[in-house]
């Protein structure tokens, strides 16, 4: 038998072991048909049907309505990064977008857009480069000829996550959901484009869902785009103009059955506000010696980041220790801001957050001397 482990990674990061094992039972035969899935031709029925099967689940978990197209597309959210401004920022001169700018990952697409045509701030970056807060929606400066509006739902470095959708008054809503999208309801309508790689609560790396309106697909691209890169030309061709990642869209769609028998977002909702509370009460319990950087309106469900005393190298990393002879890997802040980050996605189960609280509160008991 494996060894178990608790996977706190941000991404690639864990998916449910009912998934995995669905997989592993038809990793040899998929369906009769006799060979893997990762040798099926795109062109088949027996993929053609688990790609329909696929867009059906997201639009029955996600209540898409009618006038959207649902597309798995490579690249992964950097990708869109580019695709998003080629695609709808459109080919006159004078057009423009706005970009809100609350994390490592929303700074990374405004200057990638950059280079596609004129990108404006809704709001000043922090002089500090640390990311703890959404400023008031009162301070923002939209333009209301802007073509698109831009925001990241959940910034997995910082720790960052909206509690409400902006207001744009009709300006398309862009927003990237890879690493809180099936965590909790979303009122699609209420977005122009949608999009999230999946591997953080979708699937595995590889595949990228992608969530427009069908009006935005007549938008006059950037002359420059790759064919690749229009959304049009996926949606006319469902997604198929090219060999896509065939098992990773297998994989994402064994994910959306395990999640509509769980109950759906509604269910994932609720857990993920529970697993979130225990782990900030364990923080904010305990007196200094856990610290969270983020304002607590804007503290993400999905990301949890936090220092030991402030900032303490060699006490974190004592922690980091500790918990992987736990069997807890992946809780290393990221790079740029270091520190301790534990990821709780959806296939983080409650057990598993209860298990880590227990770890976090005797490691403090035997070093807040």
């Amino acid at each position: 038998m494996s060894k178990q482990v608790l996977n706190f990674a941000a991404g690639p990061a864990a998916l449910p072991r009912e998934v995995l094992a669905k997989a592993q039972s038809e990793l040899l035969d998929y369906a009769g048909s006799g060979i893997s899935v990762m040798e099926l031709s795109h062109r088949s029925k027996e993929f053609e049907g688990l790609l329909n099967r696929a867009i059906a689940d997201v639009k029955t978990l996600l209540n898409v309505p009618d006038n959207y197209k649902i597309l798995f597309l490579q690249g992964g959210g950097s990708t869109q990064f580019a695709q998003v401004a080629l695609n709808l920022l459109g080919a006159k001169e004078g057009n423009s977008a706005d970009y809100l700018v609350t994390g490592t990952w929303s700074l990374k697409a405004y200057e990638e857009a950059k280079r596609y045509g004129t990108i404006n701030l809704a709001f000043p970056l922090p002089a500090n480069k640390k990311y703890v807060t959404v400023p008031p929606q009162s301070e923002w400066k939209l333009n209301p000829a802007a073509s698109y509006v831009y925001y990241c739902a959940n910034e997995t470095v910082d720790g960052v996550e909206f509690d409400f959708v902006p207001e744009t008054n009709g300006v398309p809503l862009v927003c990237d959901m890879s690493s809180n999208i099936l965590s909790r309801p979303v009122d699609v309508a209420k977005y122009g484009l949608i999009f999230a790689g999946a591997q953080k609560n979708v699937g595995p790396s590889g595949v990228t869902l992608v969530i427009i309106r069908s009006d935005l697909l007549d938008v006059k691209q950037h002359p420059a785009t790759p064919i690749m890169l229009g959304y049009k030309l996926m949606a006319e061709n469902n997604s198929l103009y090219n060999t896509p990642p065939t098992f990773a869209i297998y994989i994402c769609g064994l994910v959306f059955e395990h999640l509509k028998a769980l109950g759906g977002i509604a269910e994932m909702n609720a857990r993920n506000d529970r697993k979130s509370q225990a782990l900030y009460a364990a923080i904010d319990n305990s007196n200094g010696f856990f610290t969270s950087p983020v304002v607590p309106a804007y503290r993400s469900r999905m990301n949890v980041p936090f220092r030991i005393r402030g900032g303490d190298d060699a006490l974190e990393n004592k922690f980091l220790k500790e918990a992987e002879a736990q069997n807890m890997i992946q809780l290393k802040g990221h790079r740029s801001v270091g520190g301790i980050r534990a990821s709780i996605y959806n296939a983080i189960s409650e057990d598993n957050v209860t298990q880590l609280v227990a770890f976090m509160n005797k490691f403090l008991a035997a070093n807040n001397a």
